[in-house]
């Protein structure tokens, strides 16, 4: 119980923060929200989009889920929730930017690369890291002989890359990028280093935005 406790006692916090001033942004944040900003982040409890890049309410529209992966468009009769999130961002709010937001020490990805993933070797979790599959082989060719960190670490990277590959297989996303009005983003938060790092397309690299 004291964790819900600490919980309710936030919230009591949230409520004089946001709600109890004059300047409150609920003031028009009730009215509806306009983020221009959709991030797709890992489940994982040490990454908190909102927290990492310091956001208010509002700022942000965001998804989570089991290593930050966007699947490939798809049109068939199972239920898409990262798709609908997708859908709704672009489609509806208008966002202008989409930031992919991996991270070190990743628990999906090393159930990946160890081929652990599931309960008892099954389940939802094996069949969502599946999607990932393409990012481990590439990683796997390219460094064979390389410790297993180093193959994880490049692996969350791949990931990451692969997701936005995948971004662009929806066509009102694709559309919208080829016109300008929407800008794809692969980010990369190092837990240990405490470190951002973005994939740069004329590199090919991840480098830091924060020197």
């Amino acid at each position: 119980m004291k964790d819900i406790e600490r919980f309710i006692a936030g919230f009591r916090r949230f409520r004089e923060d946001y709600f109890g001033s004059e300047y409150s942004p609920f003031a028009h944040l009730k009215q509806g929200q306009s983020p221009k900003t959709m991030v797709i982040a890992c489940s994982d409890s040490r990454v908190d989009p909102a927290i990492l890049t310091n956001c208010a309410p509002g700022d942000i529209f965001s998804v989570r889920n089991v290593a930050n992966m966007v699947p490939p468009f798809e049109e068939n009769g199972g239920h898409h929730g990262i798709s609908a999130a997708l859908e709704f961002a672009v489609c509806h709010l208008g966002v202008e930017h989409i930031i992919v937001l991996g991270h070190s020490q990743c628990g999906g990805i090393n159930a990946l690369m160890k081929g652990t993933c599931g309960c008892k070797g099954g389940g939802f979790i094996s069949r969502w890291m599946s999607i990932a599959i393409p990012a481990r082989e590439r990683v796997l060719a390219e460094l064979p002989d390389k410790e297993p960190e180093l193959q994880q670490r490049a692996a969350e990277q791949a990931a990451i890359l692969l997701s936005l590959e995948n971004l662009h297989s929806f066509p009102w996303i694709d559309e919208r990028v080829c016109r300008g009005d929407l800008t794809l983003h692969g980010w990369y938060f190092d837990l240990a280093a405490g470190e951002l790092l973005e994939y740069r397309s004329e590199t090919g690299l991840f480098e830091k935005v924060v020197k």
